[in-house]
C-alpha cells in the first residue's frame, strides 16, 4: 500500500501540514504509524478519509462538528459528496479521490455535469486545466503512481480529444499555423493536447505532430508547412544534462520560425534564449499568450 509524507498529503488534499498537525493532536482525526526507523507515514485509507474531511470542511462544516459524527453519520455525509456540486474547489478533491479510488463512473459524472453547465471551454480552463497542473505537481512529487496517472491520464486524454473534435473552426486571414510536437523521450502529451484545444478554440490552424519527435522529422515537415509557431513542452528529458544545446539547435534549424517552450525543466534550467524563442512559465503564461499575445 502506498504510503504518504504529511507534505504529500498537503499537496493531495489542499490543507497545510501545520493545519493537520494541529487537527491530529486536538481531534485526533488521522494518526501516522511509524517505519522501523520512526518515520511518521500515512496510508491510502488516511488520505481517502482526510480528502472527504477536506471536502466537507469546504463546504462549511466545522472540524469541530466533523469530529463529533458517528461512523454511521460520517459515512452518510460522504455518501452525499457523490452529488455533484456547482463548488468546482471541492470538485478537485472529488477528481483527486476519484484518480486514487480509480472510479471512471465519478471522474465522467464530475466532468459531464461541468461540460452540461459550463460548457465545454470554460470547463477545460476551469476544471481539467487546475486538475492537470495538480496531477503534474502530484506526479513529479510521487505522491501517485503510475497506474493512477496512467487511469486518469487516459481518460482526461479521451474529453480532451472529444471536446478538440467538437470545436467549429473556420480560418481567417488572422489565423495562424501552429506546430505541437513532444520530442524524444517526453510522454506529457495531456499538456500539448489541452494547448491544441485552446489554439483551435482562438481560430488558429493547430497540426499536433505527436510524441518522441526529432529535429529531422520535424524540419521535413516544417519545410513542407512553414508554421507561424513551433510550441513544445519539456518535462521529463534533460534532467541530467543542460537544456541549451537542444534550445541552440532548435534555434539553429528553425531561425525564422517563433518557437514556444514550456515546462519544467525549461522553467528551472539557466538557459539562454535565442531572438526567436520564448519560455511560456505555466500554464496560465500559455493562455494569456494564445488568448492576447498572438
Amino acid at each position: 500500500m502506498k504510503r504518504y509524507s504529511i507534505k504529500e498529503l498537503e499537496k493531495l488534499s489542499g490543507i497545510k501540514a501545520h493545519t493537520l498537525r494541529i487537527w491530529e493532536s486536538r481531534y485526533g482525526i488521522i494518526q501516522p504509524a511509524r517505519t522501523t526507523t520512526n518515520i511518521r507515514y500515512y496510508t491510502e485509507n488516511d488520505l481517502k478519509k482526510l480528502l472527504c474531511i477536506s471536502i466537507l470542511n469546504k463546504k462549511g462544516v466545522k472540524i469541530s462538528k466533523i469530529v463529533e459524527l458517528s461512523e454511521e453519520e460520517f459515512n452518510k455525509e460522504i455518501l452525499s459528496l457523490n452529488e455533484i456540486s456547482d463548488d468546482i474547489e471541492s470538485q478537485m478533491d472529488s477528481l483527486t479521490n476519484a484518480m486514487i479510488e480509480m472510479d471512471e463512473d465519478r471522474f465522467n459524472n464530475i466532468i459531464t455535469y461541468y461540460f452540461e453547465t459550463l460548457g465545454v471551454k470554460r470547463t477545460i480552463l476551469e476544471v481539467i486545466f487546475p486538475f492537470l497542473e495538480k496531477l503534474s505537481l502530484l506526479w513529479l512529487t510521487g505522491s501517485i503512481n503510475q497506474l493512477q496517472e496512467n487511469f486518469i491520464s487516459l481518460l482526461i486524454r479521451q474529453k480532451i480529444i472529444v471536446a478538440i473534435d467538437s470545436l467549429k473552426f473556420t480560418p481567417t486571414r488572422n489565423s495562424k499555423t501552429f506546430f505541437l510536437f513532444l520530442p524524444e523521450g517526453e510522454s506529457q502529451e495531456l499538456i500539448i493536447l489541452l494547448l491544441q484545444f485552446l489554439i483551435k478554440a482562438n481560430q488558429h490552424i493547430v497540426y499536433y505532430l505527436g510524441t518522441n519527435v526529432n529535429i529531422n522529422d520535424l524540419k521535413e515537415c516544417y519545410d513542407k508547412i512553414k508554421p507561424n509557431y513551433i510550441l513544445t513542452f519539456i518535462s521529463e528529458t534533460f534532467v541530467k544534462q543542460p537544456i541549451q544545446k537542444y534550445l541552440d539547435l532548435m534555434a539553429a534549424v528553425f531561425h525564422d520560425c517563433n518557437l514556444l517552450y514550456s515546462g519544467y525543466q525549461v522553467a528551472n534550467q539557466e538557459i539562454h534564449l535565442h531572438p526567436n524563442q520564448k519560455v511560456l512559465y505555466s500554464l496560465n503564461d500559455s493562455i494569456n499568450f494564445i488568448n492576447n499575445e498572438i
